[in-house]
């Protein structure tokens, strides 16, 4: 749902300038339970959730600017399109606006029902819709919120654009609720800046999903990060956006989704004072287990020592290919090697799950051992490792001094700029190393990210070199042109197909300018990914209307869902 930001700021988050706003943030509400988008019924005793853009948004003006845009076309299936109904919020405090459809499931689940089969339809509805829209937003029940978020996190690889799931303790149409306030905020930090991450945002704070828990049943401030600051908080002045903890991608390849979870085939085991080994081994046995979270006691502690009975049961079940993790049971803290007891644990094959949440190592476990093409020796390892920031990797504390004389960001950024002109990548490498701040997202004068600047460049190498660090493909610049549409502009077929090989595509923005561009260099073009749409009639015209006289973009879409359907909440 949100507009690709350019640049980021140690100092004061900045999202991406209003110009190349317009007709692009695109953001997907994907709603579960009747929370937000409820309201009573006749007998006043139920909720009815259908037609939530018109009862539960339209009529309030921090939803409805009262523009009444065009429809926006949504992909409700592999075989059926659809033109839905849009609205546009007021001007926000970065003076641009944010423009939204909804997109209601023809069934409601309870959260606390859902399944992977829910946690598919989610994702394949964010597949199929990825580039229509620049951000997708998920409406969900609070129940299982927090083991959606850890599940979607795994599920959706390399993700580019920003994912973020949002509930309600009390329903929107209540008096008193928070509602308005998470759909509010989960729309505003989504439409202003690119956070690549299946996110959590609840109560004036963003989390990263799989770090979450649900804390309390009552509460507004109902998720906790135990063990992880937020990515993002808002206050009544402004959005603060911690960029240096954001987790990007950093492999070269699309963004696609694995559809298959092995959640039948794993089991969640809390220890307590006094049970049984016959216990823990009737849990091992249960046919077809293949992976088991033990939660422990404080840092990793089990009952009995390496000699136990209990540690022969659970060695027995290692031995049996079952993978056991050992989790805390503790709210915050970490799974430590330093205590006998999670050791003799971790000598029987138990993996060290670190600080990772109950919900994050249920779901990272049914997601690797869905995997075909990892053995059981690889799922261990990674289970033990950090592949979407679910947990902290324990290292060696390095003690050092700080640099004297540090350089000004902009001086950083203008040698930067020097170095990717002429190609020089030891030069690049020396100032994106050196640098304490993040820089790939950063802007000059003009919106140009070092991005930007790489995707024109004369060696593709530090274009590559910027991807594997986790620089985004999606950032526009003041202009709205991506890094792909000004490889593309440029005639640098090496660039463009390693932009396209890392998930770049063009912008609906950017689509009339490029078929009047095509005829000059139609195979760089169509290697843009623009012959996968010539056939289709009226995309010239449908690009152009995005553009002003100008060329430059004005505006910002967003798709926003209804109670989801089926097992999808």
């Amino acid at each position: 749902m949100a507009e690709t930001p350019v640049s980021e700021s140690s100092s004061e988050s900045k999202p991406m300038e209003r110009d190349y706003l317009h007709e692009t943030l695109r953001s997907w509400i994907h709603s579960g339970r009747p929370l937000i988008e409820s309201q009573l019924d006749e007998s006043n005793v139920g909720y009815q959730a259908r037609g939530f853009l018109d009862a539960g948004m339209a009529p309030r003006p921090s939803f409805n600017d009262g523009s009444n845009p065009d429809p926006l076309e949504v992909i409700m299936s592999n075989d059926r399109r659809s033109a839905l109904r849009s609205l546009r919020t007021p001007v926000s405090t970065y003076d641009r606006q944010i423009r939204y459809v909804v997109f209601e499931f023809e069934q409601l689940l309870d959260s606390s029902s859902i399944d992977a089969k829910g946690w598919i339809d989610i994702a394949q509805v964010i597949h199929r819709n990825y580039q229509l829209f620049d951000a997708f937003v998920v409406l969900h029940g609070t129940d299982s919120l927090a083991y959606t978020c850890s599940a979607l996190s795994f599920m959706l690889q390399n993700l580019g654009k920003p994912v973020i799931l949002t509930g309600s303790q009390a329903p929107i149409f209540e008096l008193q609720n928070d509602a308005t306030d998470n759909l509010l905020g989960s729309l505003v930090v989504a439409g202003h800046f690119m956070i690549p991450e299946v996110c959590l945002f609840f109560h004036h704070k963003l989390f990263r999903g799989n770090r979450t828990t649900k804390s309390s049943s009552s509460e507004f401030e109902a998720f906790s990060s135990p063990n992880h600051p937020p990515l993002a908080t808002i206050s009544s002045m402004k959005t603060h956006v911690n960029w240096s903890l954001i987790y990007r991608p950093t492999h070269l390849n699309r963004f696609n989704v694995q559809t298959n979870l092995e959640t039948s085939h794993v089991a969640c085991l809390r220890i307590f004072p006094g049970i049984l080994p016959e216990m823990v081994d009737g849990v091992l046995r249960l046919d077809g287990l293949r992976g088991l979270i033990l939660e422990t006691f404080g840092a990793g502690n089990a009952p009995g020592g390496a000699d136990s009975q209990m540690m022969k049961v659970i060695a027995d079940g290692v031995k049996r290919g079952i993978v056991i993790v050992n989790i805390t049971q503790c709210m915050s803290g970490t799974v430590s090697p330093l205590y006998a007891s999670a050791t003799a644990l971790g000598s029987v094959g138990v993996v060290l799950g670190h600080d990772m949440t109950s919900e994050a190592a249920l779901t990272k476990l049914s997601y690797l051992l869905a995997r075909q093409d990892l053995s059981i020796e690889d799922v261990r390892w990674q289970m033990s490792i950090s592949i979407r920031g679910e947990l902290s990797e324990q290292s060696k504390v390095v003690f050092k001094h700080p640099k004297d004389n540090l350089s000004p960001k902009l001086a950083s950024l203008t040698r930067l700029a020097y170095a990717i002109s002429t190609g020089d990548l030891e030069a690049v490498q020396e100032v994106t190393r050196a640098e304490s701040d993040w820089l790939l997202h950063e802007a000059d004068y003009s919106g140009n990210t070092p991005m930007h600047l790489a995707a024109t460049g004369p060696n593709v190498e530090i274009l590559r070199d910027f991807l594997t660090q986790g620089g985004s493909v999606h950032l526009r610049n003041r202009a709205g042109r991506t890094p792909l549409f000004l490889a593309a502009s440029a005639g640098m077929t090496d660039q463009v197909a390693l932009l396209r090989q890392s998930g770049a595509h063009l912008h609906s923005s950017e689509l009339g300018r490029a078929w009047l561009q095509s005829s000059k260099n139609v195979k760089v073009w169509d290697a843009a990914g623009l012959s996968g749409i010539r056939d289709k009639k009226g995309d010239q015209a449908e690009g152009e209307k995005t553009l002003d006289d100008s060329g430059l973009s004005k505006g910002v879409k967003i798709l926003v869902s209804g109670p989801e359907g089926g097992k999808s909440n």
